[in-house]
């Protein structure tokens, strides 16, 4: 009995395992309620019901889930349906739930999700597939703003839904004020 269990969980691993090296992608507008298979990367935070806010940043307002993760939209996509696989998924893990994603502070019309090549639901928000970079290590990191990777950029996305392609502003230091003196105070 011991050793049947394991060879299913053995084989239901490498069925995970293997929808995500998959290179195509179908959409859906409507939510899925089935569960999603979770991505390799330990970026992502564990597949559930997704919750999507609004935070402030260096580049405005931005959209996070609900620990405070940045999420970002990649150009490349096509409508809701998501071209990035295998690697890319790694590099830029998919915010995927396994229900209706929840919204605070945002348009809840913008929240969908569509279905990903791996079977997966993945959230979308005006349209566009969510992701996280794997090189943003705690919330608040925006660290993939304006990365070119995958054949296409990615960036922020802001609460109406729309790409944040600026840089953000740094403000300006003050000028210090010179005595003439080398820094003596004279």
């Amino acid at each position: 009995m011991r050793r049947a269990i394991a060879v299913s969980m053995s084989a239901a691993g490498l069925a995970v395992l293997a929808a995500g090296c998959t290179s195509s992608a179908t959409a859906s507008s409507s939510p899925a309620s089935s569960p999603s298979s979770s991505t390799s990367s330990s970026s992502a935070p564990a597949a559930g019901t997704a919750t999507l806010k609004a935070t402030g940043s260096a580049d405005g307002q931005i959209l996070v889930d609900g620990s405070g993760r940045t999420l970002y939209l990649f150009q490349a996509d096509t409508g809701s349906t998501s071209t990035c696989n295998g690697a890319c998924a790694v590099a830029w893990p998919p915010d995927t739930t396994t229900g209706t994603p929840n919204s605070t502070g945002l348009t809840a019309s913008l929240v969908g999700t569509s279905i990903r090549a791996d079977h997966a639901t993945q959230v979308t928000y005006k349209g566009h597939p969510l992701y996280y970079f794997a090189d943003d290590s705690k919330p608040g990191d925006v660290n993939g703003q304006g990365v070119t990777a995958f054949g296409g950029k990615w960036y922020v996305v802001s609460p109406s839904g729309n790409a944040i392609t600026t840089a953000p502003t740094t403000p300006t230091p003050a000028p210090t004020q010179s005595t003439g003196g080398g820094g003596y105070g004279y």
